[in-house]
């Protein structure tokens, strides 16, 4: 029998090869992806004049006054047409959380899930509505991270509904507005947090349009 190494038998076969490559690949990508997730992302009171090339920006909407915000939901609610500020968005919705977690503190607190919002903060700048929160992240008990999400946009006609459709959606510092299953997930949880009682639901599903111009929505009923 021949002692010689026959390297023939061992070396890789181009599929072997291919497959190695794509892996590599793959691996790259999920750790730069990764990379972006917790790259922080600057919290600022306005944009600069030039952002630096990368870097995520956030600028958090102000709050409103409790006499405006209650006037226009009563008129909202009984089939008026309101022009809404960012202001008045932070304050309902900073009200309806107080009052959902006032009506629950009797109640057992769930699980946390994969996905858990913190305050929600809303702001409408350029004909653009922003809606940013923290997110708290677990997988499986054993990773556990905060990650600040971004979702901007406008929007649009859902069947009979309108419905808020992002044209960009961060994560961390990644931008995942072109996988649909992800920006889904997390709007899920993020329009699960407004607490949004009945009557409140009953008047948009009624809506006739929602138009964005400079720092305003304006619902327009039919």
């Amino acid at each position: 029998m021949s002692s010689k190494f026959d390297r023939s038998q061992h070396e890789p076969s181009l599929i072997e090869i291919t497959l190695g490559a794509l892996l590599s690949v793959l691996l790259g990508a999920v750790l730069s992806a990764a990379w972006l997730v917790m790259k922080p992302v600057a919290t600022v009171r306005e944009l600069p004049e030039e952002p630096v090339p990368g870097k995520v920006y956030y600028v958090e909407g102000r709050a409103g006054s409790t006499r405006e915000w209650m006037s226009k939901l009563q008129q909202f609610t009984a089939g008026r047409s309101i022009t809404l500020d960012e202001g008045d968005l932070n304050l309902a919705y900073r009200t309806k959380a107080a009052e959902a977690e006032k009506a629950a503190k009797d109640e057992e607190k769930p699980a946390p899930g994969m996905l858990t919002p913190g305050q929600l903060n809303f702001r409408i700048a350029d004909g653009v509505l922003q809606i940013g929160a923290p997110v708290d992240v677990s997988i499986a008990g054993l990773i556990k991270t905060k990650v600040q999400v971004v979702a901007q946009g406008g929007f649009k006609r859902s069947g009979d509904t309108l419905v808020y459709a992002p044209d960009k959606f961060y994560v961390g510092s990644l931008r995942v507005e072109k996988l649909p299953v992800i920006v889904g997930m997390v709007m899920d949880r993020l329009l699960a947090a407004m607490n949004v009682s009945e009557d409140l639901a009953g008047a948009w599903d009624q809506l006739g349009d929602a138009k964005l111009e400079g720092a305003q929505l304006q619902l327009i009923k039919p």
